[in-house]
């Protein structure tokens, strides 16, 4: 794909339905007893690899494109697939699967991509072991692929390095399964998704400050979800809004949850021009409009308990800081180097390329806004996410930008550049 300069872009926008939510709403009505109908339903990749695992324990789904229908068979009525799961390109699929596999009565073995194979997993492996789980790393390298024995499990507290919702919830749904109860206590807090739709599902769950808990449960039950926005992809388009000359920008129903909305935080401390509008609630989940205006944006410092909240923001949070007066400084980040690619590195190397003053640190980067950036021959690694923000970033540069690998978007949002392009007209 090639990006030039944009003129204004205007326009409302659907934004398609949240990954995350998406992933869990099958997974979850997978082990519900009854039927589970998921409006809104993210088309991406990604979660098609977690519906094909599903199908392959032998659930049955209907994918009538925006809704789904999941028919569960109960929280003890999956079945040993007759191939090994491949997870694609997704660590969500990977890792909460594993949770689940974990505790059932049969064993199984789980791949994915190149990408995959590269990811830690050793996070979910060691507190799953420590619950009683046999799962192994077929290369000893602690990624996939992964042999899993299902085992009996017993319910602990583990204490994690990282605030990760995949870690979390791979735990707190092998505690499903458990003897007892079993707890989770992060640095900071991470997506609660998991937390606020098991609930919605029976279980019993809590949360207090940083630990999230739950007690084995005997049932969950089907419900209907509505998948909000994906604020990760509302991202990309908050930033153009503010960054092209001119642009008002509405996104409709994105999910505004506390532990995913720091990119609006980040967006209003560097003076962005961002209103809420129709704040609503549905499946627990809270949403709003988006409006954004074209904004003169200046530097900030971004670290701590709000890396959580925005870090598939990140990369196109540093792309809105080169046309920001004056540094920004992102650090406690180094979760992103073991992403669909190292965030860090790459955000860097293909950043520098169009002019930015960036500079890698251990954890994060330091931006110097101001400089014009110009077109550049762009390596997306094929991480979804960096192509996104270069495609932003080559509507505000001088000349062209090109994005090698850019049908990567695929994984989290087929209909990106037509989006992209419908708003510029």
């Amino acid at each position: 794909m090639k990006f030039t300069k944009a003129s204004p872009l205007r326009g409302e926008l659907s934004i398609p339905g949240d990954k995350s939510i998406s992933h869990r709403s099958i997974m979850f009505g997978s082990l519900a007893k009854g039927t589970t109908e998921i409006t809104n339903f993210l088309q991406g990749a990604d979660c098609l690899s977690t519906i094909a695992c599903f199908e392959k324990m032998g659930i049955g789904i209907e994918n009538n494109g925006d809704s789904v229908i999941v028919h569960g068979n109960g929280l003890f009525g999956l079945k040993k697939p007759d191939t090994i799961l491949d997870c694609g390109n997704s660590g969500t699929t990977t890792r909460l699967i594993s949770g689940i596999l974990a505790a059932q009565d049969f064993d199984v073995t789980l791949t994915g991509d190149d990408s995959i194979k590269k990811r830690p997993m050793k996070r979910i492996m060691d507190p799953l072991s420590h619950m009683g789980a046999d799962i192994r790393s077929l290369e000893g390298n602690g990624c996939a692929p992964l042999a899993i024995t299902g085992k009996k499990l017993y319910g602990i507290h583990y204490t994690s390095k990282v605030a990760s919702a995949q870690v979390k919830s791979a735990i707190l749904l092998a505690g499903l399964y458990a003897d007892g109860e079993t707890k989770v206590t992060e640095p900071y807090v991470s997506r609660n998704h998991s937390e606020i739709m098991l609930k919605y599902f029976g279980a019993d769950v809590s949360a207090e400050g940083t630990t999230a808990a739950i007690r084995p449960a005997k049932e969950l039950y089907g419900n209907r979800i509505v998948v909000p926005g994906d604020i990760s992809s509302a991202a990309f388009f908050i930033a153009a809004g503010l960054l092209v000359p001119g642009s008002e920008i509405l996104l409709k129903h994105v999910g505004i949850n506390p532990t995913r909305d720091g990119i609006l935080s980040v967006c209003r401390d560097m003076g962005a021009d961002i209103t809420l509008l129709n704040k609503n609630t549905d499946s627990g989940e809270p949403t709003a409009d988006i409006l954004i205006k074209s904004s003169t944006l200046h530097g900030t410092e971004i670290g701590g308990s709000i890396i959580p909240t925005l870090i598939d923001e990140l990369p196109v949070i540093a792309a809105m800081a080169c046309f920001a007066e004056g540094e920004t400084v992102i650090r406690d980040a180094g979760e992103l180097k073991v992403k669909e690619s190292n965030r860090i590195e790459v955000m860097v190397r293909n950043l520098s390329a169009m002019g930015a003053d960036v500079t890698e640190t251990e954890d994060g980067m330091i931006i110097r806004g101001g400089r014009p950036l110009h077109g550049a021959v762009i390596d997306s690694k094929l991480d979804h996410r960096i192509a996104m923000t270069f495609a932003v970033a080559g509507l505000c540069a001088e000349g062209e930008t090109e994005i090698k690998g850019a049908e990567c978007v695929n994984i989290s949002y087929p209909g990106f550049y037509q989006d992209l392009e419908r708003l510029g007209r």
